[in-house]
């Protein structure tokens, strides 16, 4: 025979006298908590001595509108009682419950309007919503008209009887040992041998207790921090910013054109604030137009200020580096920047209007292309990618440009993020004489890859299930 605990052999000798009862009572008697009752007997009911039984009630319950409802009468009730012959539309508009209650005299066909004059219809009455307010029930159509509008609201209770068995009324009747149990030994007791003396408590190492859903941080947001960490541990300083940026800053420093496709309507989030333009800009105009002082030839045409005073939100943390770089132009530099950018998208499984980039630059005298594949290949490998690998690419601040791609088993290789070295065209307007390694990429790419998710949306739900089955994220021990 199965052994029992204390509170099981306590709940089955109320039973003998109960045979059958619900949690509430029982716990009373037992000087416990429903919620325990319950565990103990559903413990009891594995071992074949109690029945538990689950009931589920429905019930309706009044909101605080409802309630006003049910003492004075529905609004379309108080109107109806308000018409009388020689009523006009005018006379009705002046009762407090004409907004609400007009409107359902009309929808349920009990009035008729000629002109300026309001009339009941023949036969017209509330009396079935009145009665439905005041009986409610699951079967009448009306309740549920009712709990549409906001007036009744459904819920449901649920309590549990617990009922002894033939074979828990045995057990009892051959007696059962319901001395107090010691669930601990003290030092004292072992010393002098009162343990032997003890009814200790049994128990049962096979079973799982009960599962616990701690607080804890949104996974999103724990991936988002073990990042943070790692730049932190590679030596990396944090850069802050708004999310509203000069479109001087945001594009125009960074030696995009005035004409680039990423700068239009469909691809940016445009606001009608404008800021002035930083000391210097002319350095940035004269870049774009002619190449300033450079090799280069600049995009040539005319760049327009009002264009670069325009402020948007920002579609990437690289304006916030290229600010820090302005007012930090000597080596070493060495930062990065996490932060949520803005882009017009389509929303579905992979892409948000809204979304986390993780942007890093590097600036010292002699670092090179060779340096940003190193930092890039640490940073993957320590967040758990052991294959990484680059592939030529093109953006328009960076050259030479690159793409980082990660090995993902069953799915293959994937693209992360891009990289480069600073153009000339940028760096050359706001001072900077040394190369400047930058590098940014998708934040939530990785945090799928991670978690295992196919929607991007459910890094944004809450949904409690993924919350609490995500389990805490453990450091990986990548890196080379």
């Amino acid at each position: 025979m199965a052994e029992l605990t204390q509170n099981e052999k306590r709940l089955l000798a109320i039973l003998e006298k109960e045979n059958k009862a619900d949690a509430p009572h029982l716990a009373g008697l037992l000087e416990a908590t429903p919620e325990a009752v319950v565990q103990w007997a559903h413990l009891a009911q594995d071992n074949g001595f109690a029945l538990v039984e689950r009931v589920v009630a429905k019930e309706f319950v009044y909101t605080d509108e409802g309630k006003a409802y049910a003492q004075d009468g529905l609004p379309e009730t108080q109107l109806l009682r308000f018409i009388l012959p020689g009523t006009t539309l005018a006379d009705l508009q002046k009762h407090e419950a004409f907004k609400i209650g007009f409107g359902q005299l009309r929808k349920k066909g009990l009035v008729k309007v000629e002109g300026t004059s309001v009339a009941k219809t023949a036969g017209a009455t509330t009396d079935a919503d009145e009665s439905a307010l005041k009986n409610p029930s699951d079967a009448d159509p009306k309740t549920k008209e009712l709990i549409k509008r906001g007036i009744l609201q459904e819920s449901e209770t649920v309590r549990y009887t617990i009922a002894i068995t033939p074979a828990g009324l045995t057990l009892v009747k051959q007696g059962l040992d319901l001395r107090g149990e010691s669930g601990t030994l003290t030092r004292d007791q072992i010393i002098s041998g009162e343990w032997k003396n003890l009814n200790l408590r049994k128990y049962d190492v096979s079973k799982l207790p009960k599962k616990a859903y701690p607080g804890k941080i949104h996974p999103y947001q724990r991936i988002i921090g073990e990042m943070r960490e790692i730049l932190l541990e590679m030596g990396f300083t944090e850069l802050y910013g708004g999310i509203v940026q000069q479109s001087f800053w945001n594009f125009d420093a960074l030696f995009q054109p005035q004409d680039h496709p990423a700068r239009e309507m469909q691809d940016t989030f445009y606001l009608r604030e404008t800021l002035p333009l930083p000391p210097g800009y002319e350095k940035v105009k004269a870049m774009h137009e002619s190449g300033g002082e450079t090799s280069s030839t600049g995009w040539g045409g005319i760049w327009k200020e009002e264009k670069a005073e325009q402020c948007v939100l920002r579609t990437h943390t690289t304006s916030v580096s290229i600010q820090y770089l302005a007012n930090n132009p000597n080596p070493p530099v060495k930062a990065f920047c996490v932060g949520r950018v803005y882009r017009r998208e389509t929303i579905d499984t992979t892409h948000l209007a809204e979304f986390e980039q993780l942007e890093g630059i590097v600036m010292d005298e002699n670092v090179s292309f060779g340096n940003l594949l190193g930092i890039l290949r640490e940073f993957y490998n320590r967040m758990g990618f052991e294959s990484v690998r680059f592939k030529p690419s093109f953006y328009p601040y960076t050259e030479p440009s690159l793409d980082a791609e990660v090995y993902v088993d069953g799915i293959g290789w994937i693209e992360m993020g891009g990289a480069g070295v600073f153009r000339e065209e940028v760096t050359a307007p706001i001072g900077i004489n040394y190369p400047v390694l930058a590098w940014g990429l998708g934040v939530s790419r990785i945090a799928m890859l991670r978690l295992g998710l196919k929607d991007l949306r459910l890094l944004h739900k809450s949904d409690v299930a993924f919350l609490r089955e995500t389990p805490s994220l453990r450091h990986t021990k990548g890196g080379i």
